[in-house]
């Protein structure tokens, strides 16, 4: 599974301001940024991003996936620590 396929999936998918994709060999890690991650829980940010991943983790191309899922305010506060 190629990093490219993964953020451009993510980003049709969701409307997002920023999309940031790392790992390889099955192992990722995803850094989303969006308004439609604000007033959501973790589950279900993480649910948003899992979504149009499914059938790669289904067939095991991801097989282990970091999600990180911001609204744009909480972004601005976070990105310095990352």
């Amino acid at each position: 599974m190629n990093i490219e396929i993964i953020k451009d999936k993510l980003e049709k998918a969701l409307e997002l301001d920023e999309c940031i994709v790392r790992g390889e060999n099955g192992t990722f890690e995803v850094i989303a940024v969006g308004a439609v991650f604000s007033d959501l829980s973790r589950i279900k940010k993480q649910q948003l991003i899992y979504g149009p991943l499914t059938s790669d983790i289904s067939s095991n191309a991801i097989h282990a996936l970091t999600i990180k899922a911001y609204s744009p305010e909480d972004w601005q506060k976070q990105k310095h620590f990352i």
